[in-house]
């Protein structure tokens, strides 16, 4: 049993996941490394990934790859969480960067940890990669002791928030003026959560969702029917 430093007598029973990679049966997580950063602006560096709140919303995007790749360093949870790049696995599109994720913000005395940092190419919004991706994270989270998963989003952003309610979150209010957008106005944060009690029922609700795609692998659409969160 571990414990933490100065609270001897409450035992810390959640542990941080090593950054490894995590296969899935159409998708495969691998660490994102800096290397990786020009492709991943060539995916989601668009307009209608950023309109959503992603990034701070359509202020956040930059148009350019040095641009684009200064900003990550500093957006994505490098320290404090595992960040992922997510990749296609199987099919006509094996291997191809479709987008990004992150289980950050590890706090491991009160067994809570946040799923966000997520953008998925619009050519794969409504497909199988949304629901995996969180499918795998949440296992992941919730396998190392976590008993709570935050999710939030922007409260503007209802497509967001709407695939949030479809994983099964529960809503537990509204953040108010959280942060600031990068065109200075200033966002409500929706936030929502999962807890370990409540995943076995949204394991079954993802694995369902999944099993509609049978093996069919994940195939690039002309346009996006669901939002990442």
């Amino acid at each position: 049993m571990r414990f933490t430093e100065g609270l001897h007598d409450v035992p810390m029973t959640a542990v941080r996941p090593d950054l490894s990679p995590l296969d899935g049966r159409y998708i495969r997580l691998e660490p994102l490394t800096e290397a990786l950063l020009p492709e991943l602006w060539r995916v989601i560096g668009q307009p209608s990934v950023f309109a959503g709140g992603f990034g701070g919303g359509a202020a956040g995007l930059r148009d350019t790859e040095p641009g684009f790749v200064d900003w990550a360093r500093s957006y994505f949870p490098w320290q404090r969480g595992n960040v992922y790049a997510v990749f296609v696995q199987g099919g006509p599109y094996d291997s191809h960067l479709v987008g990004t994720t992150s289980l950050g913000d590890f706090d491991l005395a009160n067994e809570h940890s946040h799923l966000g940092w997520t953008a998925f190419d619009p050519r794969v919004w409504g497909t199988q990669v949304n629901a995996e991706a969180k499918q795998l994270l949440l296992r992941l989270a919730f396998t190392h002791g976590f008993g709570r998963v935050k999710i939030q989003a922007d409260a503007a952003n209802l497509r967001s928030r709407a695939a949030i309610e479809r994983l099964g979150a529960r809503f537990e209010g509204i953040h108010r003026r959280d942060r600031k957008r990068p065109d200075g106005s200033w966002r409500d944060t929706a936030v929502y959560s999962i807890l370990t009690d409540e995943w076995p029922e949204v394991a079954a609700s993802l694995e369902q969702r999944l099993e509609r795609f049978g093996a069919q692998p994940v195939l690039f659409r002309a346009g996006g029917l669901e939002a990442s969160a």
